[in-house]
């Protein structure tokens, strides 16, 4: 089997990081920075996110595991003294594959027929340096409402504990296959009115914004990489067709990742 191992950078991360390499090695895997197998994430969610738009090209081929070294690894399964578990498994072991659906992103100009198709694994949130952010939102093509505020967030199921929670909006099992939108800090009045609640789309259901006024330019976050947009003519959202592959050696249900990473801690504080 092809691996290829992502470190967060640090000291800590290197050292686990090159551990595991050698470790692989001795069990006659092959060390394939082009196209592995399995990427191995050491580091946080940053650092997972960043070996899932690495190896975006290969999502139908390459599957991800992590192994959490930072404050938060809500994507990681492994904690640095299960290492030489971990080496094993993966030596010895055929790992399971489950899948989750990710966000498709498709954003299009006034002045160009060019458009820009990205995916994103937690979520793209669209904000403005110029102002508020004023958007007409149509779903499966209708108009539903006439958006005015900071900003709008649009998470996957596995991305709704991330930037979406903090804003109030519902956490998705990833076996459902949806997307999320959030609202951030809505303006209501005679003029614009919002439905207020987060809204949760099925999979064939896709959420068009368009821009109320031409030659606006946006920012448009794709999970933690932002761009600026000039021009922006529409923002399409939708369930993409590629899903994120994660390689699983042992059952950890999302429940209980959910409690572990916000229940808890808080709830050991109480006893």
């Amino acid at each position: 089997m092809n691996f290829k191992i992502i470190s967060k950078g640090d000291k800590r991360s290197n050292k686990i990081k090159s551990t595991m390499k050698q470790y692989l090695l001795d069990f006659d895997l092959v060390y394939n920075q082009e196209e592995p197998d399995l990427v191995i994430s050491v580091g946080g969610d940053g650092t997972f996110l960043e070996a899932f738009h690495r190896y975006i090209h290969r999502l139908d081929k390459t599957a991800f595991i992590g192994v959490h070294t930072g404050h938060l690894g809500f994507y990681a399964d492994y904690t640095p003294d299960e290492l030489e578990k971990l080496v094993i498994e993966i030596a010895k072991t055929p790992f399971q594959i489950v899948e989750y659906p990710i966000l498709e992103v498709i954003i299009r100009g006034n002045s160009s027929e060019k458009e820009d198709r990205v995916l994103a694994l937690n979520e793209s949130m669209i904000k403005t340096a110029e102002g508020s952010v004023v958007f007409d939102v149509k779903i499966k093509g209708e108009h539903f409402e006439t958006f005015r505020g900071d900003g709008i967030c649009i998470s996957t199921p596995s991305g709704s504990t991330a930037y979406n929670k903090a804003l109030g909006g519902a956490i998705i099992h990833p076996s459902i296959e949806a997307i999320q939108l959030t609202e951030m800090a809505s303006i209501n009045n005679r003029v614009f009115r919002t439905i207020g609640s987060p809204l949760i789309l099925p999979k064939h259901h896709t959420c068009l914004l368009e821009p109320m006024k031409e030659g606006k330019s946006f920012l448009i976050a794709i999970d933690h990489f932002t761009r600026t947009y000039d021009d922006v003519k529409s923002i399409q959202c939708r369930v993409a067709k590629e899903r994120v592959r994660f390689a699983r050696f042992r059952q950890f249900p999302f429940w209980d990742r959910v409690r572990d990473s916000f229940v808890a801690e808080g709830e050991q504080r109480m006893e």
